[in-house]
C-alpha cells in the first residue's frame, strides 16, 4: 500500500510538472493563424527540432505514423518550390520564398491494420494522421514564437522531382515557418451554437 501511494503521488507531481496551464494553451491554440510575412532571420536549429519532433510524435491510426517531413532551407532550392507553388495569375503564394523554414509533408503508405481499417469503413485515415500531425507542427511553431501557414496549392510533379520525392509517394502540403512581420488577425469564426450541441446533432 505504501508502495502504491508513493507511486501515486510521484505521477501525480509528474502530471503537474508536464501539464500546461488549459488556458495558456488555448491561448496558444487561439494565437496560431495563417502568417504570410516573415522577418529574414534564421530560425534557431533547437526550435525548428522540437517542432518536427511535434509532428512525429502525432498520434495516428493503428500508430501507422504516415508520413515524412523534408525540411527545406537552402535558398535555391527554396525559391524553385516557390515558384512551385505560386499561383501569380491570382497573387497566391507568392510569400513562400520568403519564409526562412519550408516543412515538406509527404503521406505515406499506411501499415497493415490502418489500410484494413480504412478498407472496411471506407475512410482514408492516413489524410487524417497527417492533418494532426501538420496541426501539433503548428501549434509548436506557435509555441516557439514562430508564425506559420499550410499551403496545398502547388504543382505536386515539379515539387518531387525537386526533392526527389518518389512518383507513388503524396505530398499534402508545405509549412511554411519564420518569425512572423504579420498582424494579429481577429479570428472569424461562426458561433458555437452553429457548431457545438450537446447529445444529438
Amino acid at each position: 500500500m505504501l508502495y502504491l501511494a508513493a507511486f501515486k503521488t510521484s505521477f501525480d507531481q509528474k502530471k503537474v510538472v508536464n501539464m500546461i496551464d488549459g488556458k495558456n494553451m488555448l491561448k496558444i491554440i487561439a494565437g496560431r493563424q495563417s502568417d504570410r510575412k516573415y522577418r529574414n532571420v534564421p530560425v534557431e536549429t533547437d526550435k525548428i527540432d522540437r517542432i518536427i519532433e511535434a509532428g512525429r510524435i502525432s498520434p495516428s491510426a493503428c500508430n501507422a505514423q504516415p508520413w515524412k517531413f523534408i525540411i527545406v532551407d537552402e535558398p535555391v532550392l527554396k525559391h524553385k518550390i516557390a515558384k512551385a507553388a505560386a499561383a501569380n495569375l491570382v497573387g497566391m503564394n507568392v510569400f513562400i520564398n520568403k519564409a526562412p523554414i519550408l516543412i515538406i509533408v509527404v503521406r505515406e503508405a499506411p501499415n497493415f491494420s490502418s489500410k484494413v481499417g480504412a478498407t472496411i469503413k471506407n475512410k482514408d485515415y492516413s489524410r487524417i494522421d497527417v492533418g494532426i500531425a501538420a496541426e501539433n507542427i503548428c501549434l509548436q511553431a506557435e509555441a516557439e514564437g514562430l508564425g506559420s501557414c499550410m499551403i496545398g496549392w502547388f504543382d505536386e510533379p515539379l515539387l518531387k522531382k525537386l526533392l526527389s520525392i518518389p512518383r507513388s509517394k503524396r505530398v499534402e502540403l508545405i509549412i511554411t515557418i519564420g518569425y512572423s512581420l504579420s498582424e494579429q488577425r481577429e479570428k472569424r469564426r461562426k458561433p458555437k451554437s452553429e457548431v457545438v450541441s450537446y447529445n444529438k446533432y
